[in-house]
């Protein structure tokens, strides 16, 4: 029988290669390789190309190896249910994070869940300090997003330029911006 590895990571600028190395480095030969890259946490697992992919190429029996917990879904429902699937077709789950661990014994499902339940506390937690955070900033005035890349002076003239008969084309090449850029300015809605 096969083993499978399956890593995912959030940014396409990451990759999945130190996942894979942890899987191995604990002794498991991986026949199969699969893993979503920039593919969030919040898409649940059946929804992620690869990881269904892997599904369907899986036999009953086989054995399924990832490094955390969190890559089995987007919280302790979604790791509840992929879980009890992969049971179902009797399928070892092996979460490095656990320990050699098989999710789908009796032990094993108890510690997922209360794992997974963290895990989704820890998200939740992360989410309410990033909004606190940015509250706190706005409330002492900072600016948040992106820095423009015109002046306020520069887009009223832009704005009267445009009005005059500037092509959006001629005033991007002016001011060194994109046509986007120029035409969100030359559009948009006096004082919001």
């Amino acid at each position: 029988m096969a083993t499978f590895g399956y890593g995912r990571v959030s940014r396409s600028d990451q990759t999945t290669e130190n996942q894979r190395l942890e899987i191995e480095g604990q002794g498991y030969a991986v026949d199969y390789w699969y893993a979503d890259e920039g593919v969030s946490g919040k898409v649940s697992a059946m929804q992620r190309p690869q990881f269904a992919k892997m599904l369907g190429q899986m036999r009953d029996g086989e054995k399924l190896v990832v490094s955390k917990i969190d890559r089995l879904g987007r919280d302790a429902q979604d790791v509840g249910a992929t879980v009890k699937l992969l049971k179902e077709r009797k399928i070892e789950v092996i979460v490095l994070q656990l320990g050699k661990l098989d999710l789908t014994s009796p032990a094993g499902k108890m510690m997922m869940t209360m794992l997974a339940a963290v895990a989704e506390m820890e998200r939740d937690l992360l989410v309410e300090r990033t909004h606190a955070g940015l509250e706190r900033a706005k409330a002492e005035g900072k600016t948040l997003g992106r820095t423009p890349k015109t002046t306020p002076e520069q887009r009223e003239a832009m704005k009267a330029a445009y009005a005059s008969g500037a092509s959006v084309s001629s005033l991007a090449r002016d001011y060194g911006v994109s046509r986007a850029t120029v035409l969100g300015i030359v559009t948009e809605k006096a004082a919001a």
